[in-house]
């Protein structure tokens, strides 16, 4: 694996502000190491932020990201050494010394944003629970309390604060799973009140971007389940009436985002399970759909922070094709390719059979997967096979390029991803028939893909292995209560396994907010539901797997004794010889291991746990 890693890397720079910001590593260090250059590429480096050195001594480390202010002067970041992508520090780094000012904020969450003024800051505020409730205002040099901007008092709804493209407003979204409200101030004026754009309702989601001349808002409700796009005046926008719709709803075609530039916009939608970026000229509403070659893909906008720019960073990758970044020109309509992840120990494309498959649902409903093996290899049942899925608040299991899969898929596996309900793979209603009550559709569908892989010669029940993490990690101990004949392996990373528990329990984290996804158990109808499904209460007596479990000992997200006490009522209930193994690190949170190859380690055990279970030992 770690010869896969090219390890003096550097990333594409981008423009912002006047300076080229990048990012890159050194060989043998874990960590990156972020820099800029003032206004050329043939410029000084400055050094901003090495990681490596702030690592240093530390088992865990997350660098969260940093924002600069308008005279480029000083950079807010935010940091841990608790592995926890929950709660971070948030420090002031002078980037004319490389100093760090006095002011630290200790607790804050993953969102911030600097006043036009170089002084204010704004940053959100998780509670016991680690929601997002509150915003708060920061003045540097001040020793007297943050003031609070901002509190969020529904317990189902998150609260984030951010800027504008256009550098001109700053807004706070609060959000649910169903519904969210935005209120804004201008970016020169960060003492005024902030004001709502529109009141939340029920089942409504909307964000706004701003324009000089209007502000474009996204619109999502129960019968624009895919979202439509709206222009709305800058004078008068509390009047729906006066809004225009420039981008239909489209059943086929959900609305992943839109990206707002002085001349064009950029709408990225999810067609038919795969992603589609078109531009469209704000002037003439002219649209360039940016074309892509391969029959399962995923592509991604890469960020383009300059709002007048008339190029668009994208990147596209693929189960055989390897991470690669793009400049669209918006105004000739041509890609220009940047950079390709390159892999120093060998890889041809070309060795490999991509193919996208359907399987039959329960219900009749057709499931998509993206499947990746060795070319030439014959589908007589005999092949090992690892499918992967996660299905759950509406993410999208995309079919991007994994450089570590190949450890298997070079032994002879065949690698499958289950796009099922409960993502937003084929759309919001994709998501909505994969959550609440219909729940167990996830589950159903990942054994309809199984049971096709079977069926179709790719593998045998006796060469299958399953791996999914967080909510994947649900469906992990779902799909193996309800089918532990059809897998031979189970890797279940960090898995929320007891559901009913966790969600009785307001106090943990995530837990009231998720409501909209699971149910509230304390309902009896959701109570009886979530019973029929949740992997640590549907145990019984018989013959399961081999399993593999994880956990973090710093994890926010899922808390460790999950998956040690579903271990603990496995073994107490199995009457196979197969092993069921649990896995804790000790130093970290959710996302396991933070060094880019203490994370190989973890794959690698991963894997070998699989191989030595199938008995390919070789």
């Amino acid at each position: 694996m770690k010869g896969r890693i090219k390890e003096e890397d550097q990333s594409v720079p981008r423009l912002d502000n006047g300076y080229y910001y990048y990012s890159r590593e050194e060989k043998g260090k874990q960590y990156s190491i972020n820099c800029r250059k003032k206004g050329s590429l043939n410029a000084p480096e400055e050094v901003i932020f090495d990681e490596n050195q702030m690592a240093a001594g530390t088992n865990a480390f997350i660098f969260a990201g940093y924002n600069v202010s308008d005279d480029n002067n000083t950079a807010g970041y935010l940091s841990n050494k608790t592995g926890s992508y929950a709660e971070f520090e948030l420090r002031f780094k002078d980037l004319r010394t490389g100093k760090d000012l006095p002011d630290v904020i200790k607790r804050v969450g993953g969102s911030t944003a600097w006043a036009a003024d170089n002084k204010t800051v704004f940053y959100g505020v998780p509670n016991a629970a680690l929601r997002s409730y509150r915003i708060y205002k920061h003045i540097l040099g001040t020793s007297t309390p943050d003031a609070v901007v901002y509190e969020e008092k529904d317990e189902l709804f998150n609260c984030y604060v951010g800027r504008s493209k256009t550098q001109k407003i700053i807004s706070i979204g609060s959000s649910s799973f169903t519904s969210s409200e935005t209120r804004f101030i201008a970016a020169d004026q960060p003492n005024a009140a902030f004001k709502i754009f529109l009141p939340r309702q029920k089942d409504v989601q909307y964000g706004i971007d701003d324009h000089p001349n209007v502000y474009y808002v996204t619109w999502k409700d129960p019968q624009n389940k895919n979202q439509k796009v709206f222009e709305a005046p800058k004078q008068g926008y509390e009047d729906r009436s006066k809004w225009k719709e420039i981008i239909a709803h489209d059943p086929k075609a959900k609305i992943e985002g839109i990206d707002v530039f002085e001349r064009f916009m950029v709408v990225v939608k999810r067609v038919n399970g795969l992603l589609q970026m078109n531009v469209r000229e704000l002037a003439t509403s002219k649209t360039q759909v940016i074309d892509f070659p391969e029959p399962v893909y995923t592509a991604y906008p890469a960020g383009t922070p300059e709002f007048k720019s008339t190029t668009f960073r994208y990147g596209y990758t693929s189960l055989n094709r390897p991470n690669t970044s793009y400049d669209y020109d918006m105004l000739t309509g041509k890609s220009t390719k940047l950079k390709e992840q390159e892999i120093p120990s060998g890889f041809n494309a070309d060795d490999y059979e991509v193919k996208r498959l359907w399987a039959k649902a329960k219900d009749g409903v057709e499931v998509p997967m993206a499947v990746v093996y060795k070319k030439g290899m014959s589908l007589n049942g005999s092949n090992p096979c690892l499918l992967y899925s996660y299905g759950s608040y509406g993410y999208a299991s995309d079919a991007g390029f994994d450089a570590n899969v190949f450890s298997l898929v070079n032994r002879g596996f065949v690698y499958v991803i289950a796009q099922i309900r409960g993502g937003s793979d084929l759309g919001e209603q994709w998501y909505d028939d994969g959550k609440l009550q219909k729940k167990m559709n996830t589950f159903t569908d990942f054994i309809a893909c199984a049971e096709h892989l079977v069926k179709e010669k790719y593998t045998s029940s006796n060469n299958l292995a399953i791996n999914g993490g967080s909510a994947g990690g649900l469906l992990m101990g779902a799909v193996t209560n309800l089918r532990p004949d059809l897998f031979k392996v189970v890797v279940a990373e960090v898995p929320f396994v007891d559901v009913i528990n966790t969600m009785l329990d307001s106090s943990l984290p995530l837990t009231t907010q998720e409501y909209e996804q699971w149910g509230n158990p304390n309902v009896k109808k959701d109570y009886d539901y979530i019973m029929t499904y949740s992997p640590y209460d549907n145990l019984k007596k018989g013959n399961y797997p081999n399993i593999l479990a994880t956990g973090g000992l710093n994890d926010s997200q899922v808390g460790f004794h999950e998956p040690a006490k579903w271990v603990a009522k496995l073994r107490a209930l199995k009457t196979d010889q197969n092993v069921t193994l649990l896995k804790t690190n000790m130093d970290s949170g959710h996302g396991g291991a933070t060094g880019r190859f203490d994370y190989l380690k973890d794959e690698a055990f991963k894997q070998a746990f699989i191989l030595s279970r199938m008995g390919l030992m070789k």
